[in-house]
């Protein structure tokens, strides 16, 4: 086994505990504050962190972490390879009880995702991949779709933003959906359910690495608006945007979207 495979095994045992330890405090009641911007955080995403960390840098004390739910240490810099981890993406839909939240980790080399999963514990859904291994949901191998016109294809998104008055063109009629976990947004394009994601804000590293892999790995186009690729653990770690599509559809995405300027 690699130590990629290795890296891949073990963070995943660790997201599927922590999937069942979430599901078992959501069934006793869950506790919620909010932080700053309004984002839901419970004890579940409190509990589950701690668990993720202590797993995972108890196995690879070399490795750095970084994680929605623990205070950013700059030291994370310093590391070759870093666990990246939400250990609850779509807080807002596991409160709800809707399925669309995920558990996500990536291990990082050198700002590039090594080995990634996204587990989706009420579908029950395991994506994985390791860098040059393809991707699989449930062990079985996935890829992207070959859609090349954008008119009715599957985009998981916000619809309201297809509307808005900044766009030259309108879109073409498409069958959006929502998804709440940017990381299960990307997975669902990178099996083929969805032809294309694409978001106009911001995104941390950690709703992104392990699915930029898993997306990538089955054939996915995976980048910002202008058609950059990504490179986790910066000073800041976050992304412009979003776009991941099959890799004929996101031409014509980044033809439609390059234009869009937005803040720094």
């Amino acid at each position: 086994m690699t130590e990629a495979a290795e890296d891949l095994k073990l963070i995943t045992e660790a997201a599927k505990e922590a999937g069942r330890l979430a599901m078992q405090l959501r069934e006793a009641g869950l506790e919620t504050t909010f932080k700053e911007g309004d984002s839901p955080v419970t004890n579940a995403d409190l509990a589950t962190d701690a668990l993720i960390k202590a797993r995972l840098t108890s196995a690879r004390p070399g490795y750095g972490w970084l994680s929605e739910e623990t205070p950013d240490d700059p030291a994370r810099r310093t590391r070759r390879r870093l666990f990246v981890v939400d250990p609850i993406d779509g807080t807002r839909a596991f409160i709800k009880t809707r399925p669309w939240w995920a558990v996500s980790v990536a291990v990082v080399e050198e700002g590039l995702p090594l080995a990634g999963v996204v587990y989706a514990p009420d579908l029950d859904e395991t994506f994985q991949a390791v860098a040059g291994g393809g991707a699989t949901l449930n062990g079985a191998p996935i890829q992207a779709g070959e859609r090349d016109v954008i008119e009715g294809c599957g985009m998981v998104g916000d619809a309201r933003m297809f509307t808005h008055p900044a766009w030259p063109t309108p879109w073409p009629e498409m069958r959006i959906e929502a998804r709440n976990s940017t990381a299960y947004r990307m997975c669902v394009v990178a099996s083929g359910a969805f032809d294309a994601t694409l978001a106009l804000v911001p995104k941390f590293d950690w709703d992104l690495a392990a699915a930029d892999l898993i997306a990538r790995e089955a054939g996915a186009y995976v980048g910002d608006h202008l058609g950059r690729p990504f490179l986790y653990n910066g000073v800041k770690p976050s992304q412009p945007s979003l776009v991941c599509a099959g890799p004929r559809l996101a031409p014509l995405i980044l033809e439609r979207a390059r234009h869009i300027a937005l803040p720094n």
